[in-house]
């Protein structure tokens, strides 16, 4: 049994918030998720918090802080191989790109936001390299 997800597979959800210890107690009451700080902010840069579910090993989600530089919102990733070559097929089949971050920072994952036809916004995503 494997623990990494597979390709085309929904394996990260964010909810981007200008309140993030509201959403932080929100759902932690509600489903008993336990938040980290990660990254940057665990040494005082972008408050950024990974959410684990209780009794599990690995993170599956994260509240980002906003600060209140885009509205808050929820958002769903799917795991794929390439994400430039997602973001072209996304466009040939109607979708568009939002934005896409291929250099992010070291231990960051590639990403991009994306909008299928209907107008749904969500996120595919390459984890970083081992």
């Amino acid at each position: 049994m494997t623990t990494t997800p597979a390709p085309g597979t929904l394996a990260w959800f964010e909810v981007a918030t200008d309140d993030p210890d509201a959403a932080e107690k929100f759902y932690g009451s509600l489903f008993g998720w336990i938040f980290q700080a990660f990254g940057p902010a665990a040494s005082g840069g972008m408050d950024y918090r990974n959410i684990t579910a209780s009794g599990a090993d690995t993170p599956m989600g994260g509240i980002a802080n906003t600060g209140g530089q885009m509205p808050n919102h929820g958002v769903f990733y799917i795991l794929v191989d390439d994400v430039e070559a997602t973001c072209a097929n996304a466009e040939q089949l109607g979708g568009s790109v939002v934005a896409k971050f291929l250099e992010p920072a070291p231990g960051a994952p590639k990403f991009a936001y994306l909008r299928d036809p209907a107008g749904n916004r969500f996120g595919v995503f390459t984890p970083p390299a081992a």
